[in-house]
């Protein structure tokens, strides 16, 4: 990766740190929701390692007991905000500038990360080097085929949420564009090909957030199995 490329992975989220918890915030009853698929995929952790790739602010972290899990993040605002929060972040950079250890991990997670990466392959292969026998990979996304990835490209491509086109379509306060324009976003069997080509047979899929953008901040959703159908989709690859 270039150095130009890797300052524009570092740049993304700098100075978004307080927006994008301010957004989780504001649509308290999305996030529950999502919160919930975070929780359900992780399941119990006691005891267990954990690597958090791209962990943000640590927003999500601050729910669960993190005294065990180790943090990658590319934007120096969020990762200290992570810091603060008890994860013990060991790269403010990108997972390629990390030497991991072999079979050292019991659960690696990407939560919403993998959106802002464009290769998935070296990434994966090298979180799955570093995950222990029965470890397990987890994928949480929204996928670039779901009504959300549809939004986000279309705000994207139209530079704007406020566009005719989108008039009477949108949830009150939709994810901030500078974010949604800097993902990359990727469709669920585009991950899973991924994955299965990196040797992976032993999968499971959950998700959340089925009603339609505008609705889903009414209230929290429950997890279901499956990922045909949901905002925001959980990938659970077991070695």
């Amino acid at each position: 990766m270039s150095v130009n490329m890797v300052e524009n992975s570092r740049q993304k989220f700098d100075g978004y740190a307080e927006q994008y918890d301010s957004w989780f915030m504001e649509n308290a009853n999305l996030f529950e929701s999502e919160l919930r698929l975070f929780k359900k995929t992780l399941g119990d952790i006691s005891g267990k390692k954990l690597l958090s790739v791209g962990c943000g602010s640590g927003l999500f972290e601050s729910y669960i007991d993190c005294s065990q899990v180790e943090g990658i993040e590319p934007s120096r605002d969020m990762g200290e905000i992570a810091k603060k929060r008890g994860v013990n972040v060991i790269c403010f950079g990108l997972i390629e500038d990390v030497d991991l250890p072999e079979k050292s991990y019991d659960v690696i997670y990407f939560n919403g990360s993998s959106s802002y990466m464009e290769d998935l392959v070296p990434v994966y292969q090298k979180s799955i080097a570093a995950l222990k026998e029965g470890g397990k990979l987890i994928l949480l996304d929204v996928p670039k085929e779901s009504a959300f990835g549809f939004m986000y490209l279309l705000g994207k491509s139209l530079g704007t949420y406020d566009h005719a086109y989108l008039e009477g379509t949108m949830p009150a306060l939709p994810y901030p564009l500078a974010l949604a324009s800097s993902g990359v976003w990727h469709s669920t069997e585009e991950k899973i090909e991924v994955l299965k080509k990196l040797g992976i047979t032993k999968f499971s899929f959950y998700q959340t957030l089925l009603k339609n953008p505008m609705y889903t901040n009414e209230e929290p959703e429950e997890v279901s199995e499956g990922y045909k159908s949901g905002g925001y989709v959980a990938i659970v690859a077991e070695l």
